[in-house]
Parts: C-alpha cells; structure tokens; sequence
C-alpha cells in the first residue's frame, strides 16, 4: 500500500459551519491521518496522508461539505506523506 499526502486549501463558506469537524471525520472514514485547521483569511487548510484511492474519495466528500457549508474550490498539492500518526484539528 503506497501512502501519498495531498494539502488543501478549501474556499467558501467553511469556517463556523462546522467543517473542521466534518474533515475529521471524513479523514477516519476512509482511515487518514493529518490534520485541519481555520485560516485568517476564511479558508481552511488540511493534510490528508493515506493511499490516493482514498484520499480522492475523501475530496468528493469534502466537496460537499456539511450541510450548511458552500464549498467553492479546493486546491490541491500532492506531495510526500510526512507520517502523521493521526487525524487532528489544529486550533492555531
């Protein structure tokens, strides 16, 4: 199993809708490690790490976002998973 790591930045209406929350829980779904956390500038920001089949899956789900969310793009950078030992929220 190859793990591989994407970084988002998610535009939209995703900070106090709870999406922080729905990340992580879309992370363990489909069983990733990293982490997410707001941006001053409105966005938020993740890393996701696991295989790219999963990661993807995650996306499309992000896409979506919790119900009160408007999701408007996601940037994605594929790079080197860094081995994060779980998924977290960062409040910083």
């Amino acid at each position: 199993m190859d793990t591989t790591s994407v970084h988002l930045l998610i535009s939209g209406r995703v900070q106090g809708v709870f999406y922080r929350a729905f990340t992580e829980e879309t992370a363990k779904k489909f069983g990733l490690k990293g982490w997410t956390r707001n941006l001053p500038d409105g966005r938020v920001e993740a890393v996701l790490e696991g295989t790219r089949t999963d990661i993807e899956q995650a996306i499309a789900r992000l896409r979506q976002g919790p119900p009160a969310a408007r999701v408007d793009d996601i940037a994605t950078q594929w790079q080197e998973a860094a081995g994060h030992p779980d998924f977290t929220i960062r409040y910083s």
